[in-house]
């Protein structure tokens, strides 16, 4: 199971390795097998030679004898033959009668050889049953291989006159040289071989596995909220192609479901602001309908106090007209997206502008540069500036610090304008903060919470972005737009 969890690049390397070290085992037990066979073959090919030119001699000696051609005088036929045969043929030689006795050896010795005596009985049962009327018999003796052939020698008449026995040594001397030089040299061809074969494990498994690894990233980068770039690869195996067109073909239907869920979800939200703007612009036309109709019941020309009643009443239905005003301004500031004038601004000069209206002596303004330049509208620049003031005042009047305070910054970075506005108020809870930029969204007890929705909207209509970052003792707000190089 380990190998399981190893990578793909890993499993292919291993893999590799593996086959090469199994291949060149797997050669060298053939190898060895093959030499084993050959030597068998060699050696019973080399006995029938020799058994077969002992043969043709014994009978060219029984042809030119002197002596009868029978089995009594097989011992003086070959009386020194023998000898000769031996010398010639590098092989002892045995002659034993039809019965299995010893008659004549080879082999000098000045006391009787009775290891040679006499044929074992399962020799000559087999000789006598065998079609070719020759035996061959293979054993070991003192870590020793040895055969012992086992042939009739017959007259010219191929009469049976006795029986030849030749005990032949396997000698695997040169063979097992030769099998130790081959497998030497196998082994450093495959050495060598295994040195390629890491090289090319490597580098292969790298290739194979750097398209994936290309892939991979970019499904970590794929994201719903923003337009993903389709992958685009050549050279590569057929699987992997498959793999990429596959990712395309899911990038396409990403985007058509974002739009699509984007869609839904503009269509929602304008659905709830619309409930939401309707709920509040009932709520002054409930005490607008009692006080027309309170005014209409009582309403008396010759009362002394009409003019004083005459007051309070249009006092009252300016205060509700008022409140629906700012309710629909609300929402049309909101709703309205910015025109993009793509004005050549000062930012610096701006931001001071926009704080000019601000009558509180904690808000502070601070720049390095006299002069950053960025292309913005010059309204929508202050309402983004005033708004988050806004909020940063009415965040230090809910807490009250000793020390209140604001500072608005204009930083000028690589390719971007940032503008931070910093309080120590009374801070974001940590189960708000994915809502601050929500529409409606507000822990105030008045307002429609749209400021900061509003602010983001307008920002990133000019290709910037805003963040906050919030804790007990201070808040940020960074707006980054676009700098005019």
């Amino acid at each position: 199971m380990k190998l399981y969890k190893q990578s793909l690049r890993s499993r292919i390397f291993l893999s590799m390795l593996l086959l090469v070290v199994g291949a060149s085992i797997l050669i060298a037990v053939v190898t060895v097998y093959q030499y084993r066979e050959e030597a068998e073959d060699y050696h019973r090919e080399r006995l029938q030679r020799k058994e077969v030119n002992i043969r043709e001699n014994i009978n060219y000696v029984l042809r030119n004898t002197t002596y009868p051609v029978e089995t009594e005088m097989i011992p003086l036929i070959f009386k020194e033959k023998i000898y000769e045969l031996r010398t010639i043929h590098d092989l002892e030689l045995y002659f034993y009668d039809l019965e299995g006795n010893l008659l004549k050896s080879s082999k000098a010795s000045f006391v009787k050889d009775t290891a040679h005596a006499k044929i074992p009985e399962y020799a000559m049962q087999a000789l006598k049953t065998s079609q070719s009327k020759s035996f061959v018999e293979e054993f070991t003796e003192d870590g020793q291989d040895y055969r012992s052939s086992y042939t009739y020698i017959t007259d010219s008449y191929f009469k049976p006159l006795a029986i030849l026995n030749l005990p032949y040594i396997e000698d695997d001397g040169f063979i097992q040289k030769e099998l130790k030089e081959n497998l030497s040299r196998l082994g450093i061809a495959y050495l060598f071989m295994l040195g390629i074969a890491i090289a090319l494990a490597y580098f292969l498994s790298k290739y194979i596995t750097r398209s994936l690894n290309d892939i991979g990233e970019k499904i970590k980068e794929a994201r719903l909220d923003k337009r993903n770039k389709i992958i685009n690869v050549s050279n590569t195996p057929e699987e992997i192609s498959t793999l990429v067109n596959a990712y395309n073909a899911m990038i396409d239907e990403l985007e058509n479901s974002a739009a699509q869920l984007a869609a839904s979800e503009r269509e929602a939200a304008w659905r709830e602001m619309a409930k939401q703007v309707a709920h509040e612009i009932k709520n002054p036309l409930t005490p607008l309908r009692l006080t027309v109709q309170s005014f209409q019941r009582t309403f008396d020309a010759n009362d002394p106090n009409i003019h004083k009643k005459l007051d309070e009443y249009s006092n009252t239905l300016i205060q509700q007209i008022d409140t629906m005003s700012s309710i629909a301004s609300a929402f049309s500031n909101y709703a309205k997206m910015p025109a993009q004038q793509d004005e050549t601004l000062n930012v610096v000069k701006i931001t001071k502008l926009a704080l000019d209206i601000f009558n509180e002596g904690y808000v502070y303004f601070f720049s390095e540069e006299e002069s950053i330049i960025a292309k913005f509208d010059r309204t929508q620049l202050i309402r983004v500036i005033t708004n988050l003031v806004k909020n940063s005042i009415q965040a230090i009047e809910q807490k009250q610090p000793e020390e209140p305070r604001i500072e608005v910054t204009v930083k000028a970075e690589e390719t971007t304008v940032a503008i931070t506005v910093m309080d120590n108020g009374v801070g974001i809870l940590e189960e708000n903060k994915d809502k601050v930029f929500e529409p409606k969204f507000t822990t105030k007890t008045s307002g429609m919470g749209l400021g900061l929705a509003m602010v983001k909207n307008i920002v990133e209509t000019y290709k910037g972005n805003i963040s906050f970052t919030s804790s007990p003792e201070t808040t940020v707000f960074t707006v980054r737009i676009p700098r005019q190089l």
